[in-house]
């Protein structure tokens, strides 16, 4: 995939998703991010809110998150959730 990221998403259970991405979306804790290759390195703390990776036009995937930390480096997208529950 051309233009991508490489994503990684952890929780307490283990790897819950890792892959290639064209947009992260995530709730920190002073709002929402959007993430698209060639971010600027970033680290914050993540809030209670939605989580969303877009692998393709038609195909993402959706997260409710309770917390944790996101990491942006290299076109890398690390995130650690103290709490996950798939929406979609």
């Amino acid at each position: 995939m051309a233009g991508s990221l490489l994503c990684s998403v952890l929780s307490p259970e283990g790897t819950i998703f890792e892959g290639e991405a064209s947009f992260v979306e995530a709730h920190a804790l002073d709002g929402r991010l959007g993430i698209l290759p060639g971010h600027a390195p970033l680290i914050t703390a993540l809030g209670e809110g939605p989580l969303r990776i877009s692998i393709s036009d038609s195909d993402e995937r959706r997260w409710q998150i309770s917390g944790g930390f996101m990491e942006v480096l290299k076109n890398k997208v690390s995130i650690v959730a103290e709490g996950l529950e798939q929406t979609s």
